[in-house]
């Protein structure tokens, strides 16, 4: 198993930073040079505890479907979501948020693991890891932006 571990430091609400990591609409912003789009399950809106989402994406020049389940939720401070269905043999997501300093410390624990026996272990440690961690660290970048700038309240509807 493959595991991906990052750190990202916000200066913003830890509420905000939470539902940024589970909006439907902002994953789909954030991943545009994918095509990343939700096709089934919870299409929009914040992914909740025990719902799924079905995400459809071009990696490597295939089309790919992978379907997540949010199976545990302690809001805003943790969620996780399971892969049930995917390019993966098995992939987990640990999503944390706390707050130190007047800010939000997000921390991302990506574990994966891949098929295709040798093949697959050689094309993880030349091309995967690094696509998945560039892609990871993209995705917390712009979280960072869009909850420091406050582009977050075209995604979100919050009082802050």
């Amino acid at each position: 198993m493959t595991t991906i571990t990052l750190i990202t430091k916000i200066k913003a609400p830890v509420q905000i930073c939470f539902d940024l990591s589970r909006s439907i609409d902002f994953h789909q912003h954030t991943t545009r040079q994918s095509g990343e789009r939700a096709i089934g399950g919870r299409t929009t809106g914040l992914i909740e505890e025990g719902e799924f989402v079905t995400w459809e994406a071009i990696h490597f020049a295939i089309k790919q479907k992978l379907t997540t389940r949010i199976v545990e939720m302690n809001a805003p401070y943790y969620f996780f979501d399971r892969m049930t269905q995917g390019a993966f043999m098995s992939m987990e997501h640990s999503h944390s948020f706390a707050e130190a300093d007047e800010q939000t410390i997000m921390s991302d624990i990506f574990s994966y693991e891949v098929p295709f026996g040798l093949a697959g272990r050689l094309f993880n440690i030349v091309v995967l890891k690094r696509y998945m961690t560039d892609l990871l660290n993209e995705r917390n970048q712009m979280i960072k932006q869009a909850a420091e700038s406050g582009e977050w309240k075209k995604f979100l509807k919050h009082d802050q």
